[in-house]
């Protein structure tokens, strides 16, 4: 646990009662704060007074007397579409809005750290895809070179929930934008943006906040390195509004679609192969093509972007390499769940809008393609670039008509559920074929979350090739 700085002897309220909240109340409290717990659930409520907190109505008028500071959980809107009701009042009273990561940025140095010969250091990566396959690969590389890390935030655990740090540890951050868009504090030492896509809008106001609420984590802290992908306009301009010229290697510039070799850093993958080059020289390449692991040119992206972040760290070429090369990937993100009789599975359940569908579709050269679920606004237009490659589309959920219309000379079947579309596509998938849940679609009409889809795809498919598995 990270026992929260700054708020000894005060009461602070904390709003939402889920996995941070109940994390940060008792960091609070360890810090010699005075946590007071409130949510609209009574069973949340119930669940954090077992845990030993005291609830507290922050609906009474007189709820806000002596109160220091609210920290909110991620999901509670504080501005779009409409402030909740509590943070409005807490703004209006002058009381100071925060959240977990705030507190965690305010918090995670300590005079332990006088002792420390290599002081802990953290990463934090955001963007609207790859942000956590990245984390991820990150955290893997430091522990496969023997380095001390730990991975917390939009993957894993709270990070008020990590272990105070030993001297050199990296503490690797996935963030989300509705982390960054609030949080009072945001001072990593390597913040890493992977790319930008519209996702949230109604949350950030539009693309703009989307993009305003992940360039926090460069503009308010000011990382000492930034590794930024540029294969998206945002991406550019924020890279242009860091570095203080061409050659200034604090930045470093990540592609996988084109060569970055003019600048002070960069690391770009092309054909398959990741290159490392600083001030008009390469120092390092990788060959990425047989990782399988890290599938698809999205994904030597965020291998570009994990490559980078290691090697600001201090980590050899050769140390790196072995990390991308035993990254297993994860559930849920181009996870290959089995292969037999020449045809792959593979679970990208996450692909929940077009951008991160886009790039499952361009990942692999023959596919019958998964998708549908609870449609987003737009549709699935945006993808008729990205459909060379399917051989067939069994359509599911609550949008699957709508899917099928805007498909339109694509093969095509109606299945609606995923029973109906793993059986169809299993029986008519040939050698050389992949059969690729990627939805481009959220996963609320059937199941309670992506992670729910992929496993009952996952638990189909093996159910459908039994012993061939």
């Amino acid at each position: 646990m990270i026992p929260v700085q700054g708020y000894q002897g005060q009461r602070v309220a904390v709003l939402g009662l889920g996995r941070s909240g109940l994390a940060t109340a008792a960091s609070l409290r360890a810090g010699g704060a005075e946590p007071l717990c409130w949510d609209d659930s009574p069973e949340a409520r119930a669940r954090a007074e077992a845990a030993g907190f005291v609830c507290h109505d922050l609906t009474r008028a007189t709820a806000w007397g002596e109160v220091a500071a609210l920290i909110v959980s991620p999901g509670i809107p504080h501005l779009y579409p409409a402030p909740n009701k509590l943070i409005a009042r807490a703004m209006a009273e002058g009381v100071p809005v925060d959240n977990d990561i705030g507190l965690f940025f305010r918090s995670f140095a300590t005079d332990d750290w006088d002792g420390f010969d290599q002081t802990p250091k953290v990463v934090a990566v955001t963007g609207s895809n790859g942000k956590s396959t990245t984390t991820a690969l990150i955290h893997h590389i430091l522990k496969s070179a023997g380095r001390p890390t730990q991975m917390a935030g939009n993957i894993g655990r709270g990070v008020l929930d990590l272990d105070p740090p030993a001297e050199g540890e990296v503490v690797v951050l996935e963030l989300s934008s509705y982390q960054t868009d609030l949080a009072r504090a945001l001072t990593p030492d390597v913040a890493v943006f992977t790319n930008l896509s519209p996702d949230h809008l109604d949350r950030h106001g539009g693309i703009g906040g989307y993009f305003a609420a992940k360039r926090r984590l460069f503009a308010e802290g000011g990382p000492d390195r930034a590794v930024i992908g540029v294969d998206e306009p945002e991406g550019v301009y924020l890279a242009n509004q860091i570095a203080t010229a061409r050659e200034d290697d604090r930045v470093i510039r990540v592609s996988s679609a084109r060569k970055l070799g003019d600048f002070g850093w960069s690391v770009f993958a092309r054909k398959g192969f990741l290159s490392e080059w600083r001030r008009g020289r390469q120092v390092a390449s990788v060959d990425l093509r047989d990782m399988a692991g890290l599938p698809g040119a999205h994904n030597h992206q965020n291998a570009c972007a994990a490559w980078a972040a290691t090697r600001s760290l201090g980590l050899a070429p050769r140390e790196i390499e072995a990390g991308l090369r035993s990254f297993a990937g994860l559930p849920h993100r181009s996870q290959t769940v089995a292969e037999a009789g020449g045809v792959r599975f593979v679970n990208d359940s996450k692909a929940t809008n077009v951008d991160s569908a886009a790039k499952a579709l361009q990942a692999f050269p023959r596919i019958r393609w998964i998708a549908g679920g609870l449609g987003k606004e737009g549709g699935i237009s945006g993808l008729k670039p990205y459909l060379g490659a399917v051989v067939k589309a069994y359509l599911i959920g609550h949008s699957a008509r709508d899917f099928a219309l805007e498909l339109g000379d694509v093969p095509q079947e109606i299945c609606e559920t995923m029973d109906r579309a793993v059986a169809r596509a299993a029986a008519e998938a040939e050698p050389g074929d992949t059969v690729l849940l990627a939805p481009a679609a959220a996963s609320f009409d059937q199941y309670p979350n992506f992670e729910k889809r992929g496993e009952h795809f996952t638990a189909l498919v093996v159910a459908q090739l039994g012993s061939a598995v």
